[in-house]
């Protein structure tokens, strides 16, 4: 009989060893998901803040902070501020409707004597030649491409879009 309950004690201790165990990840866990919050929480404020700022309504940070109202961003889809869009070429339309870096692109891409690659337009935009940059410029230039503003004569090549040179140069 002496030794079943030497196995009972055993077995007790063990499921107490990794109740305590749990118990201290879930602190842990418990800890880093407050923190979260709290950086959560402090951002809308801030949030909340720039866009009264900028928009120098004290409306926003009135309805933003009243927390019963549902959303404390209800509404702030109608509002965009700082979005960085590349919009589809169409006639007429001139490189001003890009994104500054955009414009670079465009203007050495427009000024090369040939089809250019990613690292050539790299330095030439300002940017030190590292490959974080150049896949970035890359990624830029191929996004040009989609929306019509540059063609991809081969697979890594750049060249201004045939259309939009037609266009403008037919333009008065």
């Amino acid at each position: 009989m002496g030794s079943l309950f030497e196995v009972i004690e055993a077995e007790e201790a063990e499921v107490r060893g990794r109740v305590e165990q749990l118990e201290v990840q879930l602190a842990e866990w418990l800890g880093a998901e407050r923190e979260r919050l709290s950086r959560l929480v402090i951002t809308r404020e801030t949030v909340v803040e720039l866009l009264a700022r900028m928009t120098g309504d004290s409306a926003v940070d009135e309805s933003v902070s009243s927390a019963g109202d549902g959303s404390p961003f209800a509404g702030a889809e109608r509002q965009v501020v700082g979005v960085l869009s590349v919009p589809k070429w169409q006639p007429g339309m001139e490189a001003s409707a890009l994104p500054r870096v955009y414009q670079d692109i465009l203007e050495v891409v427009d000024d090369a004597p040939g089809p250019v690659r990613a690292k050539q337009v790299v330095p030439r935009i300002g940017l030190p030649v590292e490959n974080g940059k150049i896949e970035v410029t890359r990624s830029k230039l191929k996004r040009l491409v989609v929306r019509g503003w540059l063609d991809e004569t081969t697979p890594g090549l750049f060249t201004p879009s045939r259309t939009r040179k037609t266009h403008s140069s037919n333009s008065p």
